[in-house]
Order: structure tokens, then sequence, then C-alpha cells
């Protein structure tokens, strides 16, 4: 699959015309329809922004590194529902204003934590 058959496929599966994603990025239509034929290829300034727009990373469009974006979802569900935990949302509230002394002594507390998790593997 090529980076143009990546961008028609993320397209598409938004419901979104060619040119509904050229006005939103600020480009002519004709220019991604050439992204989308594979005929030229975006700058990295347009690259980033279509990552964006479509919620993808770079490399999901050009094929460097994967092919699967789900993952990319999955990351982000999980980031969202932990910084939504309001015991979380609490204690980093007060790690915040802690003096660098006590942020140096729960650091050394969790690595025992960690070490105890381990052990009991």
């Amino acid at each position: 699959m090529t980076y143009g058959d990546r961008l028609k496929s993320l397209r598409t599966a938004r419901n979104l015309s060619q040119q509904e994603v050229a006005d939103r990025l600020s480009i002519n239509r004709s220019t991604y329809a050439r992204y989308e034929l594979s005929k030229t290829q975006p700058d990295f300034e347009t690259l980033e922004q279509l990552a964006a727009f479509y919620d993808v990373t770079t490399d999901y469009i050009i094929k460097g590194n994967t092919n699967d974006n789900s993952s990319l979802a999955k990351d982000k569900k999980e980031m969202m529902e932990f910084f939504n935990n309001p015991r979380l949302n609490v204690f980093f509230k007060e790690m915040a204003d802690s003096p660098e002394e006590q942020l140096e002594e729960l650091q050394e507390f969790w690595e025992i934590i960690k070490k105890r998790g381990l052990h009991k593997k």
C-alpha cells in the first residue's frame, strides 16, 4: 500500500471529499489529489498536518514503521483514561507543589514498591 492509498483510505473512512480535506489543510484540491495518486509527495510540514488531521503518525502515512494505526488509538484511549482518573489527578496536583526533596523520596518509595512487585511474579 502506498502513502497515497493510505491517505485515500483515511479520507474515505471519514466520509470526506478531497475538497474538504484540501480546504481544511489550506491546499489546492488538485495538490491533495496528486498525494492520493502518489504522483507528488507532501512536504514535511504538510505531512505533519495530514497526520494531525487524520490522528495518525507520519510513519503510518509514509509506511515507515507500521501498517496499523489502531495501536495509536488504543494508546490515546489508555492515556485519556489514566489522566481522567480522579485519584491520580489529586495525587499529581499535590505532587506538583511538592519540594524536590519530597519528590526524590517518593521516587525511592516507588522503586521499592516496583521491586516488591517483581518478586511476587
